[in-house]
């Protein structure tokens, strides 16, 4: 009995132990389940679900790669919002920063001892393009001080630094700086013409993937005579001819001409050949005098002033201003006033005599009107002749002995004023010379103002009407990329380049395209233009891709032979893989042995020298199909 009831006793003890137990270690896991639990969600909502949760007991392990050490820090404090700190074990990793990418640029200087290449690019940055580029385009050294680094290449870099390139060919004296999204132009030019070419070159060759930044300077022009002409009439007031010898000067003097009445854009040139430093303060005072007297003109030719005032201009009001005028001018400067006089009588209704010069659209001029003798005659036929040339040339000139004095001479100065427009005509009468024509020349007007003004003399009365026309401009109809792209494929509208069979030779029967085509490239040698050889499917794949390179190099070779700068042109061979016909007749597979152009960017370049590299290597000749 006794032994009974100390087994029964020792059993409820043994129970009882393996019930704590099994409550102890189901509670661990409980505690162990929760923790994971609130820890996981806890990094989870925090954004780092990259972080490994594991629990061992009461300790919390993390383990993972963070991006930096920022992102680590933030996934401690994240899951001790669930766990106390002091339970966690950081086991987590840093993946090894790796620097930003540096800022690349390249700064290209050109000048009279060559080209230099300064700054840093990516390592797969195809240098050589550049190099070769400014190569052939000037006979001085290149010399590439440039340095690589191994990250990728921005968007845009190459386009921009292929455009640079460009831009160097076009000016011997320039500062070129490089960027993915920028590109700035610093140079010098030899005239104000040369910039404008430049400037409107630049504008059609830049891409939109970069902003160009164009700092083009040009001399300042030399004057002379030092012209000023502005008028007041019934239609408005206006510059025929606007010089200044400083930017100062200049301003002043369109402040002046706008109290004066002006309105709308004016164009006063800076130049070189002041008669006088006060030139300024002169032109100001006489513009505000013509602005009080009403209609005439103010015409200043070096240190010479000329007012003539409209004939509805009171006596006494004129006599006040020009003595005004007179002691306000600087002592350099001489005032010939005139008071244009009202005609009454028989002499409003005379026809006065006249001489009248017109020039057409084709270039034809035909002299009319009266010239003072025989002499004049030959010596006015004589001049239009040399100026317009003499084919071009018609006279129907009748002798008057009655002429005024100064005739001839205003004959002649109205002839020079004509060669200035492209067409329009010009009469001379005795107390007006009067000019209305066309010009593509933005200048026209300023130039034909100043030489009437140094030809006539003081007193000069002539009249100018002289319209720009933007079709008449050489600069503004650069052609745009694609006209030329259109030039060139016009060229074998009718007949294409062939070759010798199996060979790069260009055949003897189509060479005169060649010469077609260096006249197709007139101003379009700096656009970027894809020369691309095709063959068709006869023989091995890898013996055409070589024969249409091969050919496309042939013909970038031929143009330049003929002294076509090439430097907007590259070659790449497509062989067969870009048929247009079908190869199982003579007839498809004469359709796909063609040369064909079309626009390229810089990058397409680079993946046509890669793959023209790529595929370099010996070949048998003798796998090429005879009609390759």
């Amino acid at each position: 009995m006794r032994t009974s009831s100390l087994f029964l006793a020792f059993a409820t003890l043994l129970c009882t132990a393996a019930a704590a137990a099994y409550v102890s270690v189901l509670g661990a896991d409980l505690i162990e389940a929760q923790s994971e639990t609130d820890t996981a969600d806890a990094l989870h909502t925090a954004g780092h679900a990259w972080v490994v949760v594991e629990v061992d007991g009461l300790l919390v392990r993390l383990s993972g790669i963070a991006d930096s050490e920022a992102q680590r820090f933030s996934a401690l404090s994240a899951a001790a919002q669930a766990v106390e700190a002091s339970r966690i074990i950081d086991r987590m990793e840093v993946v090894e920063a790796r620097p930003p990418a540096p800022d690349f640029a390249i700064e290209l200087l050109r000048n009279a001892q060559g080209v230099s290449l300064i700054g840093l690019v990516p390592q797969d940055f195809d240098t050589g393009h550049i190099l070769a580029m400014l190569t052939q385009g000037q006979p001085d050294p290149v010399t590439d001080l440039l340095e690589s680094a191994d990250f990728a290449v921005p968007p845009g870099f190459e386009t921009a630094a292929d455009f640079a390139a460009r831009a160097a060919l076009l000016l011997p004296r320039s500062k070129i700086s490089v960027t993915a999204n920028r590109v700035a132009v610093t140079a010098g030019t030899d005239s104000p013409q040369h910039r404008n070419a430049v400037q409107t070159r630049l504008a059609r060759l830049a891409s939109e993937s970069f902003v160009l930044a164009m700092d083009i300077t040009a001399p300042r022009p030399v004057v002379t005579p030092f012209t000023l002409r502005f008028l007041r009439d019934a239609s408005g007031a206006r510059f025929d001819a606007c010089t200044a010898d400083t930017e100062t000067a200049r301003d002043g003097i369109r402040r002046a001409a706008i109290l004066a009445g002006l309105s709308g854009k004016s164009d006063c040139v800076v130049g070189l050949g002041t008669p006088s430093p006060t030139w300024g303060a002169a032109a100001e005072t006489a513009i505000a005098a013509l602005a009080e007297l009403g209609h005439g003109s103010v015409t200043f030719s070096d240190a010479d002033l000329t007012l003539i005032a409209g004939s509805e201009t009171p006596q006494e009001r004129f006599d006040r201003v020009t003595g005004e005028l007179q002691t306000a001018l600087p002592p350099a400067f001489s005032l010939h006033a005139v008071l244009t006089p009202e005609i009454t009588g028989p002499a409003a209704t005379a026809e006065p005599p006249e001489f009248v010069a017109t020039r057409s659209p084709e270039g034809e001029v035909q002299l009319r009107g009266r010239v003072t003798d025989d002499l004049m005659r030959a010596a006015v036929e004589g001049f239009a002749r040399a100026r317009f040339g003499a084919e071009n040339v018609y006279v129907a000139t009748r002798p008057d002995s009655g002429l005024p004095n100064g005739w001839s001479i205003r004959v002649l100065a109205g002839l020079d004023a004509l060669a200035f427009v492209d067409f329009g005509s010009v009469v001379v009468q005795p107390d007006l010379v009067s000019l209305r024509g066309s010009t593509g020349d933005t200048q026209a007007r300023a130039t034909v103002a100043r030489r009437l003004s140094d030809r006539l003399g003081e007193a000069q009365a002539f009249d100018l009407n002289v319209r720009y026309l933007e079709t008449l401009d050489p600069l503004a109809m650069l052609p745009t990329p694609e006209e030329c792209l259109a030039r060139l494929q016009a060229v074998q509208s009718d007949a294409k380049i062939a070759f010798e069979p199996g060979s790069a030779t260009i055949h003897a029967d189509t060479m005169h395209l060649i010469g077609d085509l260096v006249a197709a490239m007139t101003d379009c040698e700096a656009v970027p233009i894809e020369v691309g050889g095709h063959t068709d499917s006869q023989g091995r794949t890898s013996m055409n891709l070589t024969l249409s390179q091969t050919r496309a190099d042939a013909v970038i070779g031929a143009l330049l032979a003929q002294r076509v700068l090439t430097g907007g042109l590259v070659a790449r061979g497509y062989g067969e893989s870009q048929p247009i016909a079908e190869n199982d007749t003579e007839a498809g597979r004469e359709a796909n042995r063609r040369i064909e152009f079309r626009l390229t960017t810089q990058a397409d370049a680079r993946q046509a020298r890669l793959a023209a590299a790529a595929e370099a290597g010996g070949t048998d000749e003798g796998d090429l199909d005879e009609q390759n």
